[in-house]
């Protein structure tokens, strides 16, 4: 996605952007060395968003708000931190959240900046997880609503239908009931009009095939990875990446 954005960007021969593996304790480790290897900035997901946060020199008032960042930026000898993924989520969704009720299901990276995102936009926010003390704790940190109440926007920062090699499963077909049996949304929820799954899934999501089957708006994963990663290309090179290349270059087999 980001080597296609690259390329159409006239970049192709100067950068390039590659996967990169690590552990939570070698995180610190790797990410200082990067500098000395000429890397521009990384993109930090799951489990390392806080972490990401936490070694940073600097951060922007997103990041520091939310309490985690995905993308970081080596410069002058310094780590600055920046959280686009909260760019991507409002970008995602199909309405304004302004006004709307909005349920955010989750505690770790993703769903901090949801929640973050959609109080900013206007929209009143309730955290629901499985744990409910993490719910409680992440709605008071926040100043927004505890548990699954009746919401208009659902927005899953689960794991739940995450794609790992051999869980297909996970996913719908061959199967007449979605497992969705640990997330409280349509029944909870019978008000829903989007549902935003934040998993990055090849396949439509079970969630994603259940708000469809209930008439309900829904929008995948990936419109929010090429959304947060676009912004992520525009604080390295300064330029508008094309937005268009990427989200066909994420949805490409």
């Amino acid at each position: 996605m980001h080597s296609a954005a690259l390329a159409a960007m006239g970049l192709g021969g100067e950068w390039t952007y590659e996967a990169i593996e690590v552990s939570a304790e070698g995180f610190d480790e790797l990410v200082r060395s990067l500098p000395a290897r000429d890397f521009a900035g990384v993109n930090v997901t799951i489990p390392h968003k806080l972490r990401a946060l936490a070694i940073a020199d600097d951060a922007s008032d997103a990041a520091r708000e939310i309490g985690a960042a995905n993308t970081l930026t080596f410069a002058h000898g310094r780590i600055a931190a920046e959280n686009t993924d909260a760019e991507g989520i409002i970008g995602s969704l199909p309405c304004s959240p302004e006004g709307k009720s909005a349920l955010v299901m989750g505690a770790g990276g993703s769903a901090r900046a949801a929640i973050w995102a959609l109080r900013e936009a206007g929209a009143q926010v309730s955290v629901w997880n499985r744990t409910e003390s993490k719910a409680r704790a992440l709605a008071s940190e926040f100043g927004v609503g505890a548990g699954a109440r009746p919401s208009e926007i659902v927005v899953n920062a689960t794991s739940v239908g995450l794609e790992s090699p051999g869980t297909e499963g996970q996913h719908l077909s061959g199967r007449r009931v979605p497992n969705l049996k640990h997330l409280p949304v349509f029944d909870d929820c019978p008000q829903v009009e989007v549902v935003l799954d934040l998993v990055y899934a090849s396949k439509e999501t079970d969630l994603i095939l259940a708000a469809k089957a209930a008439d309900v708006i829904a929008v995948g994963g990936l419109e929010v990875l090429a959304r947060q990663g676009a912004a992520s290309l525009r604080v390295w090179t300064g330029k508008d990446p094309p937005l268009e290349t990427m989200r066909r270059a994420a949805e490409a087999p």
